[in-house]
């Protein structure tokens, strides 16, 4: 299989999966035992051929088919396939890389047939909103669909605010990386985009999930996730500020189970190690927190920034779902 090197969807795609695939091995492992099992650069190389992903993958295919099947992009005709394509994952044999509950918790009222807004995990805002939405960042859509398609996705199983924040922002920043954005500026233009975002409540897109949660207001419920955005960027903007000290980057940033921690965690590992693409993924993969997840969006943002140049050629034949990852770059790209 030969990917042109300039592609960076594709670069975006399959660099998602390779940072999941190193990260799986080294989740739920303290650093210690990492740098045991790897030394202390962290996993470097794919194992198994193929090389397997987790959920993160899995999750982000599902809602890049999604898009790729809806004939428009809007909430009518994006919702009912997206769904259909989650209960697909959760159906799955293949379901059984340590999936989250909260999406499990969400699949099995979503199977039920009830409305997403009452199906969806209120108080949850786990990584697995935003480990996902990749996808909806390589499209070729405005600003305003590209917040309502993030937001949509992760609000079928994840309806916390910071959850819906945390999604757009990390599709925000795949967009800008696409369009040519140095990843040096993201974190400042992620927390320009906190500003302005931080009291539009896409009605058109989520309806009425802002009354599942204890809010007076849809502004004041989606205040609440882009506040935690935002405090999660300033640590980053502090992280970055300082020397590094090559340690676990999950000391902080966070350790990445949360939404807003992984976007922030796995942009440290990105902007750090720009110059490094495989070494930004080994640094998400070297943490304590959410390996998979963290390196994976790593890897998402690098590939995002760089195409497929930045990984090596061998790894495209071996990692999972390799065929599902270039149909779906092919036609983004």
């Amino acid at each position: 299989m030969i990917i042109p090197v300039h592609r960076r969807a594709a670069g975006s795609l399959f660099g998602l999966a390779f940072g999941d695939a190193l990260g799986k091995p080294t989740e739920f492992l303290s650093v210690a035992e990492i740098d045991r099992r790897y030394g202390p650069a962290g996993p470097r190389e794919l194992v198994g051929d193929p090389a397997l992903v987790t959920d993160d993958t899995q999750m982000a295919l599902a809602v890049a088919w999604a898009l790729h099947d809806a004939p428009e992009h809007t909430a009518e005709a994006v919702q009912p396939l997206l769904r259909a394509r989650f209960l697909a994952w959760a159906a799955s044999p293949d379901n059984n890389r340590a999936p989250g509950m909260t999406c499990l918790r969400a699949c099995a009222e979503l199977s039920r047939g009830l409305p997403w807004q009452q199906a969806t995990v209120a108080n949850s805002k786990g990584c697995g909103a935003n480990m996902r939405v990749t996808p909806v960042g390589l499209l070729d859509v405005d600003l305003d669909t590209l917040a309502g398609l993030a937001q949509l996705q992760a609000g079928l199983t994840h309806g916390h605010p910071t959850g819906l924040a945390a999604s757009e922002l990390t599709a925000y920043a795949v967009w800008l990386l696409r369009a040519g954005t140095p990843l040096p500026e993201l974190p400042g233009l992620l927390t320009e985009r906190v500003n302005e975002q931080r009291r539009v409540y896409r009605t058109e897109w989520l309806g009425d999930l802002w009354q599942r949660a204890d809010a007076t207001t849809p502004e004041a419920y989606v205040a609440v996730g882009w506040d935690e955005c935002g405090r999660a960027l300033r640590r980053l903007d502090a992280a970055l500020s300082a020397p590094d000290d090559g340690g676990d980057p999950g000391r902080l940033t966070g350790e990445g189970w949360a939404a807003e921690e992984a976007l922030a965690t796995a942009l440290y590992c990105a902007v750090r190690h720009a110059d490094d693409p495989v070494g930004a993924l080994a640094r998400g993969a070297r943490t304590a927190g959410d390996s998979d997840s963290i390196a994976a969006l790593a890897g998402a943002f690098v590939g995002a920034a760089q195409g497929m140049a930045a990984w090596p050629a061998e790894w495209v034949e071996r990692i999972e779902y390799a065929d599902q990852l270039a149909a779906l770059s092919a036609g983004l790209d």
